[in-house]
């Protein structure tokens, strides 16, 4: 890993709107009064979400599905203004925005909208259309009650399966309509780009089968695999089962499904092109399987590539983290922090491990983090495990927010620049190195004590760390239970690290204000953080 590595070129097709978002961070209201559109923006293989002209880093909380009723809302936006969130996930409902066949009801989203801005944050809409979670539970009811005509998935058995099908065209052509309406809506509802980014569809896919046997379906099974996947893929042409064998039934789910979503994301893009995204229900990434072990048709780790050549209107590829391991949340962020895909986690669990989560997201260049289920309704009470709805539940995830909130802008910049660092500790690495250009920062867990006392980890392994390259011997280092220090990368030299000035502070309008140099016990044995947010702007030499 590096902290500070060298310039590179970036993309022609990115390269204004990088240098001008970078060039003008408080990018001023176009003349009539709109602002930029939210974009998203690739640099080598890392990624910004552009909102307001400049990178932002989504510090969120996701909603319970039934929160964002208004009759809820109250219960809502005490637990973010508790997170220091900038970003709340909140969903709207097919089931309520079209009631009846082509009326659309816009009052949810204008409600969402005028109460997202009087609290100062910006909002993630997801949209519950053919499939959440699976299943098509948020249709309207006239298409419940026509089955014939919105047909579900037809299982090997014969027998309908709870899961629409993707080769429905009435259901795609529903959809389409519905969210079309609804990103038209928010084109001319939200000239302050309150909703920086929009979910199509939510966890897509089914459960309890692997793929749809419909007479429509098995006849496009049969047929020729589309081009563009065998070009994606670099596969010679051929039936399903010819090209891709025993994964036939799975890649050609996943296609089918990633193909109708393509179509509704591109159809919405068309009538206002705000960034979209598609989370997915995991599978084990430490241990594949095969369906029904778990949802087919979502983009799982193994058919990112046909997701990304089906639905090229789809900017991310985001995936719904609920694994606690250690090892199975990293092998995630890894599967999907990918050159062809910003990382984004839209869900992730709300207590026990997952606070700590949040820096190894932002190790791997994440734009957003997202816990689910985080209000003061008590819709996840049926969850094993789940604590009451309170303060001390919220504190965990609070805490990184309370560090970061004010530096947002400042950690999404350093991080599309390549000079951010993050990592959480794992149970047995009580120390790491980061690779710092002519320094090697050296992180200790579980604040080994004065002296030369070696690190012995956390008894919960909950330590965290955040280093940051502002030049070639300056650093941004923030923490919780945990030690940092810096020693010269070329040892062989016998020069020795010199804490210059420790600055504690935060930053204010773009600038760094210093509170407090620290020197003597707080750096004689290393910078030391505990549960106290605190970021340090550290200056080094040698002697």
């Amino acid at each position: 890993m590096t902290c500070f590595p060298f310039k590179s070129s970036i993309r022609a097709a990115t390269f204004f709107a990088v240098f001008s978002a970078f060039g003008l961070w408080a990018a001023p209201a176009a003349q009539s009064g709109e602002r930029p559109l939210p974009r998203l923006v690739e640099k080598d293989g890392r990624y910004a979400l552009l909102v307001d002209g400049a990178p932002y880093l989504i510090l969120g909380a996701q909603e319970n599905n039934s929160s964002a009723w208004p009759a809820l809302l109250p219960k809502v936006w005490p637990a973010m203004e508790a997170l220091h969130v900038n970003t709340v996930e909140i969903p709207v409902y097919w089931e309520q925005f079209e009631p009846q066949q082509g009326r659309f009801d816009n009052s949810l989203v204008d409600t969402l909208l005028q109460q997202a801005r009087e609290h100062r944050v910006r909002l993630v809409l997801l949209w519950f259309g053919t499939w959440k979670n699976g299943s098509g539970h948020y249709q309207p009811e006239w298409m419940k009650l026509k089955p014939g005509v919105y047909p579900h998935v037809i299982g090997a058995n014969g027998r309908a399966i709870d899961s629409p099908s993707p080769h429905a065209e009435a259901t795609l052509q529903a959809d389409i309509a519905a969210f079309t309406a609804l990103m038209r809506h928010l084109k001319a509802a939200d000239p302050q780009r309150t909703v920086i980014l929009v979910q199509v569809e939510n966890e897509p896919g089914m459960w309890g089968g692997i793929r749809d046997y419909s007479p429509a379906a098995q006849k496009l099974f049969e047929g020729p695999v589309p081009e563009k996947l065998l070009a994606k893929l670099h596969k010679q042409s051929g039936t399903w089962p010819q090209v891709f064998g025993a994964d036939a039934d799975e890649f050609f789910h996943a296609w089918s499904v990633a193909e109708y979503i393509g179509k509704v994301g591109a159809a919405g893009k068309a009538a206002y092109p705000l960034p979209l995204y598609v989370n997915a229900a995991l599978r084990d990434p430490l241990k594949p399987s095969r369906p029904p072990s778990y949802e087919s048709g979502g983009p799982t780790d193994n058919v990112l590539d046909v997701y990304k050549a089906a639905a090229p209107a789809i900017d991310i590829l985001a995936p719904d983290v609920y694994m606690g391991e250690t090892d199975k949340f990293l092998a995630v962020l890894d599967h999907y922090h990918r050159a062809d895909n910003a990382l984004f986690v839209p869900e992730t669990g709300s207590f026990g491990p997952f606070p700590r989560y949040f820096f190894a997201a932002l190790g791997h260049q994440a734009i957003g983090f997202a816990p689910f289920g985080i209000d003061y309704t008590t819709a996840l009470s049926g969850f094993p495990g789940t604590p009451k709805p309170n303060d001390d539940w919220l504190a965990p995830f609070a805490l990184n927010y309370e560090l970061v909130a004010p530096m947002q802008r400042e950690i999404a910049k350093l991080s599309f620049e390549g000079k951010l660092q993050a990592a959480v500790e794992e149970k047995g690495k009580p120390t790491q190195t980061f690779d710092c250009g002519d320094w090697k920062a050296k992180v200790s867990y579980g604040l080994p004590g004065f002296g030369n006392s070696e690190a012995k980890g956390n008894p919960e392994t909950n330590g965290r760390v955040l280093i940051a390259q502002l030049a070639a011997n300056q650093f941004l280092v923030a923490g919780f239970h945990v030690r940092v220090d810096f020693e010269p990368t070329d040892q062989g030299s016998g020069k020795q690290r010199l804490f210059l000035k420790v600055e504690e502070g935060k930053y204010e309008n773009g600038a760094f204000r210093t509170s407090r140099i620290w020197n003597g016990d707080q750096t004689d044995w290393g910078l030391n953080f505990a549960a106290t947010p605190q970021v340090l702007r550290v200056s080094v030499a040698t002697y």
